[in-house]
């Protein structure tokens, strides 16, 4: 039996530019960071040859093709393993509609157990490219690239994309006062909206043509956070995501609404420096930025709205229960 252990991530500044279409030809930029909120992908082999699967609903077949859960499918693909597994995903948060990543979080999981599974080590790079070539390429998914490597590395990652296909991550090692700093900042609340994320990237992948120049401006934001949280300035990572929110919610008409604009609006006005939807938009987390002395008044603010207390993980993907014994001895 294999279990591991994956993080989901909220992502601070760049969001967007992580898109194929956009970075492949003007590079881009992303900041985020993974989160204490996790995935758990078990592997555990069967008695028989038939493949089970259980997650919010529960599947048993005698073949891979059959499987409707496309991501098990095709991670089971390319792991080679053909049945007498069963796989169970479990979640800290509901995924569906989350914005935390939670989809390339279990992507990312499952093939870190799968591999596990068979006696392969592979790394955190080899997990997100992987992750990336079954939720973009084999299950066309009109989605970007930041949530397989944060899942895979864990940490403060900035992360650049392109020109081309290159991604280069770079993990943001801070100091242990200012990472407390930093995530005592840090506020996350649930909307009560749950949104189609799909829906809004393929939108956006539409867009892009016409949204480059906040694209750009995306990009460059991120990369002013990211040089302002490795000289201590926890203030310009507030300052970034407040601007690029104003840019990120041009890219589609699904990111924002009034409810949500409202609740921006709240926050800024109770004294936080930043605050924006996580992951796509449209509802899922709202992630804000405060100066621990203004929480207060943020949090009263912002009270319909539950409160997901969240710290910084700095580990990405990891095994955390493996044990091989043979079923048949």
């Amino acid at each position: 039996m294999i279990i591991t252990q994956t993080p989901l991530r909220v992502g601070l500044v760049g969001g967007g530019t992580d898109l194929p279409d956009y970075y492949r030809e003007h590079g881009g930029r992303v900041l985020n960071a993974a989160i204490d909120k996790f995935v758990y992908v078990i592997v555990k082999q069967r008695f028989d040859d038939d493949i089970y699967v259980n997650y919010s609903r529960k599947e048993i077949v005698s073949r891979v093709e059959d499987l409707q859960h496309e991501l098990v499918r095709e991670a089971l693909h390319m792991a080679g393993i053909r049945g007498g597994v069963e796989i169970t995903t479990l979640a800290d948060i509901p995924s569906a509609g989350s914005g935390l990543g939670s989809s390339s979080s279990v992507t990312v999981g499952l093939l870190h157990a799968l591999f596990a599974y068979q006696g392969r080590q592979v790394s955190a790079e080899e997990l997100a490219e992987r992750a990336c070539a079954i939720e973009i390429d084999r299950c066309r998914k009109p989605i970007g690239k930041q949530d397989q490597y944060a899942a895979a590395f864990g940490g403060i990652c900035d992360i650049r994309f392109g020109r081309g296909d290159r991604v280069v991550v770079d993990q943001i090692d801070l100091t242990a006062p200012l990472r407390r700093r930093f995530q005592d900042e840090l506020l996350l609340f649930y909307t009560g909206i749950t949104r189609k994320a799909d829906n809004i990237l393929g939108e956006q992948t539409a867009n892009i043509a016409n949204r480059i120049p906040q694209l750009d401006e995306l990009r460059d934001l991120a990369g002013v956070a990211a040089d302002g949280l490795r000289a201590g300035d926890t203030d310009a990572v507030g300052a970034a995501l407040c601007k690029s929110w104003q840019a990120k919610r041009t890219l589609a008409t699904g990111v924002s609404n009034q409810q949500i604009d409202d609740a921006v609006q709240a926050a800024l006005d109770a004294g936080a420096t930043g605050a924006k939807v996580t992951g796509a938009g449209g509802g899922g987390f709202l992630l804000v930025t405060c100066p621990v002395e203004n929480q207060r008044v943020v949090r009263e603010r912002l009270a319909a709205m539950t409160e997901l207390p969240i710290k910084l993980e700095p580990l990405g993907s990891r095994v955390i229960f493996n044990v091989h014994r043979d079923i048949w001895g």
